[in-house]
């Protein structure tokens, strides 16, 4: 019987490429992943029906307040001067305040006491999938973004709700893939020139 002596760097080297490839294989966990989220809704349904639980001309500023749609509750919401407002429905428009919901022409029309809100709630999450080697030698990247987006229009007179209204994305699912044929040496080419002249 033939015994084939294996040196220790032998079997060092043969343990550090099992031990690679295991650590390969299991690192999809450790690609990137981020995530939004919006701290008043969990989903766009809910954020919906909020705000469509409004009454125009019976809703007031407390009823926004328990329901987290002030601009101190939610964030990324922005306030709208009287002249915001102006310009955003009427000016540059074909449209005359006879083709206006009633509720912006009421805004319009009290001047001062008119301001609006506009909020933007999302709950997005992004995370790289794939290959890790692939993604971390950078030949190619694979970017999944999932979620949803929600804006809303707000108009108040003197703390009572006059019109509302809403849009938005309801599913977001975005598959963005870059591939680069020379992995990290992708960006090097216009240096490398550089420097050879």
């Amino acid at each position: 019987m033939k015994t084939t002596y294996r040196s220790p760097r032998h079997h060092a080297r043969a343990s550090s490429m099992l031990a690679l490839a295991l650590t390969v294989a299991g690192c999809g966990s450790m690609l990137p992943k981020s995530q939004s989220q919006s701290p008043t809704f969990q989903t766009f349904d809910e954020a919906r029906q909020a705000i469509e639980s409004l009454v125009p001309r019976q809703s007031n500023l407390h009823a926004l307040s328990e329901m987290g749609l002030t601009p101190a509750k939610q964030p990324n919401t922005l306030i709208l001067t009287h002249a915001d407002v102006v310009r955003r429905m009427v000016n540059g428009s074909v449209m005359g305040k006879e083709d206006l919901d009633p509720g912006i022409v009421t805004c319009i029309n009290a001047r001062d006491a008119c301001r609006g809100w506009e909020l933007n709630v999302a709950r997005i999450s992004k995370a790289r999938t794939g290959s890790f080697l692939a993604d971390f030698v950078n030949f190619k990247r694979r970017t999944e973004t999932t979620g949803w987006r929600f804006n809303a229009l707000i108009l108040l007179v003197d703390d009572i709700v006059v019109y509302r209204g809403w849009g938005g994305q309801p599913v977001i699912n975005e598959v963005e893939v870059n591939t680069n044929p020379l992995g990290p040496l992708q960006d090097m080419g216009p240096s490398v020139i550089t420097s050879g002249h």
